[in-house]
């Protein structure tokens, strides 16, 4: 499984909107992000600064699966109204510096 970090900037103004729209995503969506390996996306905001946490059997294969699909697309052109910037899923992600598991060295 893969664990990546993502980040995004909303728009001045649009915080309250994105939290309302993410306080139930399209059922339609969120079957065919599950049913392409992902088992969490979690969304931290600081401001106006966006942290997703993302944990996906392949991320690549998710986002290929979503390309085209008519829910993610639907979903892209509502989030990316709030975006500072539009959302560039074909990103890596953000850089591990540094983790604390529960997993003891052996």
């Amino acid at each position: 499984m893969e664990r990546l970090a993502l980040r995004t900037r909303l728009k001045p103004g649009c915080a309250e909107i994105y939290d309302r729209e993410h306080a139930q995503i399209p059922a339609e969506l969120e079957a065919v992000m599950r049913a392409n390996g992902l088992h969490s996306w979690r969304i931290f905001r600081d401001g106006l600064d966006l942290f997703h946490v993302v944990e996906v059997d392949d991320y690549a294969a998710l986002q290929a699966a979503l390309q085209d699909h008519p829910a993610d697309l639907a979903w892209q052109r509502r989030m990316n109204r709030l975006l500072d910037g539009d959302f560039d899923k074909s990103a890596g992600g953000l850089s591990l510096v540094w983790e604390l598991t529960s997993e003891r060295g052996q």
